[in-house]
C-alpha cells in the first residue's frame, strides 16, 4: 500500500505519525518541496499512490481523473474548502479530517496575535532594538470589545481566552443562536459590531471575502483585525488602504490567499505576519498528524 504526505512539515515536531505508517508496512511519499504544492505537482506526486494525508493543495475532479488508484484523504486540519467533496465522493473516495486538534492551539496563537498588537509589542521590540527607549500606551483587553465573525470550535475556544481576561464578547454567525451562548456572549449583525469593535477575529470558513471596502468603512478608528482562519476572507487592497487611513491601526494575518506570501503588506510594520504557523505545537501536530494517520487506515482498510 502507497501513502503520500503532501503536507508540508508532516512527523518534524514528532516521529510517531511517520513510524505509525511505517508500523503498518506503508510505503510512504514525502512531500518533496515541504511547501503547498500546487495542482500538477499533487497530480504527480499521487501517481500510483493509494492514499493521501494532505494539506492544503487542490483537490478537485481533475486531480482525482488523472489519480485514480487514489482511495481515501485524510486531511490534516479543519478546513475542507481546498477538497472537491462532490468530485471525491463520485471518485469513490474516503474525506475525512481532523476537527478537534487544532482548537486550543490556534486560539492560543489568537489571543497572543491580540496581546501582541493591543500592547504596541512590535514598536516597543522594534524601536528599543534600535536603541531607541520609546514608550507607548496600549489597548487593555479587559473591557475590550472583541467581534468573532464565526463562533465554531475554534471561536468559541478564543472567546473563552478572552473572556478570561474579561473581554466583552460580540458573535456574528448566522448557524449560531441564542441558546448556543455560554459565556455572555452577545449575538450581533455585522454592522453593529463593525461600529463597536476594538478588535474583529475571524474564524469563519468559505473563500469568500468579508472584509471589503464597504465593511472597513463601517468599523471604528483605529480597529485590530486578526485573521486565522482562511485568506480569501480579507479583500487585501481594502486592507491596505484601511491600513494607511488609520480605520485599522494593526493586523495579524495567519492566512494568504497565496501561500508563501511575499505581497505588499510585508512593507507594514503595524502588521503581525505569520507563516501559517497557528497549529505548530508540537502537541497541536503530533494529535492532529497522528488521527489522520488512523483515519486513513480505517479508510484504506489497514488493521
Amino acid at each position: 500500500m502507497k501513502v503520500a504526505i503532501s503536507t508540508s512539515s508532516f512527523a518534524t515536531a514528532d516521529s510517531a505519525p511517520l513510524d505509525l505508517l511505517h508500523a503498518k508496512g506503508v510505503n510512504v511519499i514525502s512531500n518533496p518541496f515541504s511547501r503547498k504544492l500546487t495542482e500538477d505537482e499533487i497530480i504527480n506526486h499521487l501517481e500510483g499512490v493509494d492514499g493521501l494525508v494532505a494539506g492544503l493543495e487542490p483537490l478537485n475532479n481533475s486531480v482525482f481523473t488523472q489519480c485514480p488508484q487514489l482511495k481515501a484523504i485524510a486531511r490534516v486540519g479543519i478546513g475542507m474548502d481546498n477538497v472537491d467533496m462532490e468530485a471525491a465522493d463520485k471518485a469513490d473516495i474516503l474525506v475525512s479530517n481532523t476537527p478537534d486538534g487544532p482548537t486550543d492551539a490556534v486560539a492560543e496563537m489568537t489571543l497572543s496575535a491580540a496581546l501582541a498588537l493591543s500592547r504596541d509589542i512590535l514598536y516597543s521590540n522594534t524601536t528599543l532594538h534600535n536603541k531607541e527607549w520609546k514608550k507607548s500606551i496600549g489597548l487593555s483587553l479587559k473591557h475590550a470589545k472583541v467581534l468573532f465573525i464565526g463562533y465554531g470550535r475554534i471561536g468559541r475556544k478564543a472567546a473563552e481566552l478572552f473572556c478570561a481576561l474579561g473581554s466583552q464578547i460580540m458573535i456574528y454567525d448566522p448557524v449560531v443562536d441564542i441558546n448556543d451562548m455560554k459565556l455572555g456572549e452577545k449575538l450581533v449583525e455585522l454592522k453593529e459590531g463593525f461600529a463597536t469593535a476594538d478588535i474583529i477575529t475571524l474564524h469563519a470558513g468559505g473563500n469568500k471575502s468579508i472584509l471589503t471596502t464597504t465593511e472597513f468603512e463601517q468599523m471604528q478608528n483605529g480597529v485590530i483585525i486578526l485573521n486565522s482562519a482562511r485568506g480569501e476572507l480579507i479583500d487585501e487592497k481594502a486592507l491596505i488602504t484601511a491600513l494607511d487611513s488609520g480605520k485599522v491601526a494593526s493586523a495579524w494575518l495567519d492566512v494568504f490567499s497565496e501561500e508563501p506570501y511575499t505581497g505588499k503588506l510585508t512593507e507594514y510594520e503595524q502588521v503581525l505576519l505569520t507563516p501559517h504557523i497557528s497549529t505548530y505545537t508540537i502537541q497541536c501536530r503530533r494529535d492532529m498528524e497522528i488521527t489522520a494517520v488512523n483515519n486513513l487506515l480505517r479508510d484504506l482498510g489497514i488493521n
